[in-house]
């Protein structure tokens, strides 16, 4: 038979004060996970259904159990409730309602009690610690810190930060940098959960905020505000760009950074592995800010197309190769440096494109107004596009061209009108020949085109329209990365192709999230109106009841 297991007054102190100060937390704590464990061990020798409290003096180490009964009136749990009459033998005087505390002798733990109760206080412990940690670190989010390599796991590395342990995800890791054990290491504090299991600190050193604190902390102008980091992106361990802008129109900013002999940029390099940092001024004018994110590649001309969020960029023949970058790392940078997708083209490209598209509106031009070539040629090169745009400009704006005049300014309008209005009755008797509702047509933002794409999906009824979420209405198609030619690329890394990304229904026609909303909305209301009529039933009944009271 195994001898019980017991520890002194002094000893119990003693072991609470060293858990304690070892692990940083407050004694009290300890002692708390003490009393749990005896009132455990407690519950196991004198039945699990009583109620036993245990206390523990943090300055005698003196122990007290005891047990808890409620004084009623009629007994429903024999454990934890006693009657009056039993009430009167263990406290005279006691009364209904009344909690009458039974003194129990200590209990000795043995072996399997003493392994439990260690269990107990190690989970109490570790939860202390677990929340002394997230309290510490919650508000320093953002910041860079230094720890020792404890540990790699599955390619995650363990860190060691003194009080707590933060990891660092392998996608977080630069590739290609070897973690060694007792290595020191700096790294930027992601985000700080608290978690009951796993780690609670995500550190990084693969996002392009480390390379902002990191330059912070190099440059001093940073540091005090003179200077600012707009933008940044990286291809971590290989190359990233950074936009910076200078209050101070003395300082120089790309100069700052940069540093006497390249001092200031290169201990930035040195801690990124090797990784190339191209220091870009950054401008309020997105073309100019684009031109100079594409450096070292010069620019000939760059179209912005603000609706569709992208940028055209044009480069000489011979620029093409450097503007792209190897595997497209230089255009990719640049595009998540301005946030706006690039392409880039050559000039021959460019033209190509700029004839092909005066071609296809000058013929357009020709059929739907039914004028000559050289004036739907003309119409084109003043920057008309649609019909629309010739329809509801100013008069005087298409009068004010060269060779035109008010009475030829509005008979092209006038055909323009008539164009548009039998576009619109042609996609009217489409619509009508797929069987759409005519319910469809009242809906705000949808015109008869979209109608005849909707009723080609299947789309037809308002109920049809109104099981559609706001994606699946209006979300564009993504478009993969340009490759200029896809044969003398890289391979692509993936085995499987990815499954064809077909976008939205209306996805085509660039609606708004906000109206996409609104015409799921409005398809929606007719689902309302049966809720509205039962409503309104009553105060009708009430009403006639009022005049046949009269």
């Amino acid at each position: 038979m195994a001898s019980p297991i017991s520890a002194n007054k002094a000893e119990l102190l003693a072991i609470a004060t060293a858990v304690a100060t070892e692990k940083m937390i407050d004694k009290a704590i300890v002692i708390e996970a003490m009393e749990e464990a005896i009132q455990k061990a407690a519950r196991a020798r004198y039945g699990a259904e009583n109620d036993i409290r245990a206390k523990l003096d943090p300055q005698t180490g003196d122990l007290r159990l005891w047990r808890v009964v409620e004084v009623v009136e009629e007994v429903e749990d024999y454990f934890k409730q006693v009657d009056l009459k039993q009430a009167e033998k263990l406290q005279p005087g006691a009364k209904i309602g009344d909690f009458i505390v039974d003194p129990l002798p200590p209990v000795d733990l043995g072996r399997i009690d003493a392994q439990s109760a260690k269990q107990v206080i190690f989970q109490k412990v570790r939860d202390a610690e677990r929340e002394r940690q997230y309290e510490e670190f919650k508000d320093r989010q953002g910041e860079i810190i230094t720890g020792v390599i404890k540990s790699v796991e599955f390619g995650h590395v363990i860190v060691n930060l003194g009080r707590a342990e933060g990891v660092i995800r392998r996608d977080q890791q630069i590739p290609r940098e070897v973690a060694r054990v007792g290595e020191r290491v700096r790294a930027w504090i992601m985000k700080v959960e608290r978690n009951n299991r796993g780690p609670q600190i995500f550190l990084s050193r693969a996002h392009p905020e480390f390379m902002k604190k990191l330059f912070a902390q190099e440059v001093p102008e940073i540091y005090d505000g003179i200077i600012e980091i707009k933008a940044a992106a990286r291809d971590p361990g290989s190359r990233a760009k950074i936009g910076v802008i200078s209050r101070d129109s003395s300082i120089d900013p790309v100069g700052a950074c940069v540093g006497m002999k390249g001092s200031r940029v290169q201990a930035v390099v040195q801690e990124l592995q090797g990784e190339k940092i191209d220091i870009i001024p950054w401008s309020e004018d997105t073309a100019t800010f684009v031109v100079n994110a594409l450096q070292p590649a010069t620019v000939s001309r760059v179209v912005l197309d603000e609706e569709e969020g992208r940028i055209e960029v044009v480069v000489p023949d011979d620029q093409l190769s450097l503007a792209i970058g190897r595997r497209g790392q230089n255009v990719r940078l640049a595009s998540q440096l301005t946030g706006h997708q690039i392409d880039i083209m050559t000039e021959e490209e460019a033209s190509e494109k700029r004839q092909r598209e005066f071609a296809e509106r000058s013929k357009m031009f020709e059929e739907e107004l039914d004028v000559d070539e050289t004036l739907s040629q003309l119409l084109v090169a003043e920057g008309f596009a649609e019909l629309e745009e010739v329809a509801y400009v100013e008069l005087s704006e298409l009068a004010s061209i060269e060779g035109f005049d008010e009475e030829l300014a509005e008979e092209l309008q006038n055909r323009a009108a008539e164009a548009i209005e039998r576009k619109e009755e042609a996609f009217r008797a489409e619509r009508r020949a797929l069987g759409v509702d005519d319910a469809l047509a009242e809906i705000p933002h949808l015109t008869e085109e979209m109608l005849v794409v909707l009723g080609k999906a299947g789309i037809k009824t308002l109920d049809d329209l109104a099981d559609l979420a706001t994606d699946e209405l209006i979300a564009r198609k993504r478009e993969a990365p340009r490759r200029r030619n896809p044969e003398a690329g890289p391979p692509l890394r993936r085995d499987k192709p990815r499954p064809e990304d077909k976008g939205g229904v209306l996805g085509e026609f660039g609606l708004s999230e906000e109206q996409g909303n609104e015409i799921i909305m409005a398809a929606r209301a007719h689902w309302f109106e049966d809720e509205e009529a039962p409503a309104a039933e009553p105060v009708a009944e009430e009403a006639a009841d009022a005049e046949s009271s009269q």
